[in-house]
């Protein structure tokens, strides 16, 4: 791409340099045109037609050339040279210079019988003009090729950055998903840990309140034998509420990855009663059984929630963005 690029500033460069040597023999013969035509005219058959770069040379050197042919009273075979000012003259809406090759088209004499020399030279200068076209087409097809060649490489290059970005985002995005799922499966698995330690903890205590409340509800007996049951079951409860709670915040740090005490180090201002809604939380209990913990309605379980979480997202959640799982 960057040798393409090269190239083409090289063939303008060198483009400019030989035509900017060009207008100056035009001008050397304009001025000798009054003074000395044969000179002028001399001047014009020696340039190379066929090497012009734009078409505007071109046509001034048409119009010079007809009109050094007028004053120099030379007939001519054909008036293609001097259709060559008017053309272009013409297409490009100059006025003064297309009067001026129309006149001079008017005075030219064409004829079979004109001098040798000067119809030899006219008609090489007529060769030189058809060359100098066939090279317009070339050159005017060997740019267009380039600039095809330029913007396909171009886009070529630019769909290779694309796919190198889209291939890094594609590869970042991998990454983090595969990181994304190895923490979702440490979660999983701390999760089954607290729970498999919790229910081994507690089956055995939950299956005996459960069996007393089968009891009491199913049980035909005495109000004496049904307040005697849920006495138990009072009693049961009070039990797990004060002598196991040390066990589920020592649960509950083996297996979370010691989340109580961060919450102790970043919140040393939580209340004793926060600290112990969010053990029963952290320990995965229902909203019914820590009610029945906290001897509190579900509707007040339900906004300490809340406010234990609003706390905790400020002061803890920053540094301790697992501690939102919680809830």
């Amino acid at each position: 791409m960057r040798s393409l690029l090269y190239i083409v500033i090289l063939l303008v460069v060198t483009g400019c340099c030989f035509s900017s040597t060009q207008p100056r023999v035009l001008d050397e013969a304009q001025r000798l045109m009054q003074s000395d035509p044969s000179a002028a005219l001399a001047k014009l058959n020696g340039v190379d037609v066929s090497e012009f770069k734009d078409s505007a040379t071109m046509a001034r050197w048409a119009l010079l050339y007809s009109e050094a042919l007028v004053v120099n009273r030379l007939s001519v075979p054909t008036d293609t040279i001097i259709n060559i000012a008017i053309d272009y003259y013409g297409h490009h809406n100059i006025t003064d210079d297309f009067q001026k090759a129309s006149r001079l088209k008017a005075l030219i004499h064409t004829s079979d019988n004109a001098d040798a020399l000067s119809t030899a030279l006219y008609l090489q200068k007529e060769k030189e003009f058809f060359l100098y076209k066939e090279r317009v087409k070339r050159e005017q097809f060997m740019f267009i090729s380039l600039v095809i060649l330029f913007f396909a490489a171009s886009i070529i290059i630019w769909m290779r950055k694309r796919i190198k970005i889209q291939s890094l985002q594609n590869d970042t995005l991998i990454a983090e998903a595969s990181g994304l799922k190895n923490q979702i499966v440490a979660s999983h698995g701390d999760i089954c840990r607290l729970e498999t330690k919790l229910h081994g903890f507690l089956d055995n205590r939950f299956a005996l309140i459960d069996s007393l409340c089968q009891t009491y509800y199913e049980s035909q007996g005495t109000k004496n034998e049904r307040k005697a049951i849920v006495e138990k079951v009072k009693c049961e409860i009070e039990s797990m509420r004060t002598d196991s709670f040390e066990r589920m915040k020592q649960v509950v740090n083996d297996c979370r990855d010691d989340l109580l005490i961060k919450v102790s180090d970043l919140y040393p201002d939580i209340k004793p009663e926060e600290y112990r809604l969010l053990v029963y939380l952290a320990s995965g209990l229902s909203t019914r059984t820590i009610c029945l913990l906290l001897e509190e309605s579900v509707d007040v379980v339900y906004k300490r929630k809340s406010r234990l979480k609003a706390k905790l997202r400020d002061s803890v959640m920053p540094s301790c963005p697992e501690i939102m799982t919680v809830f």
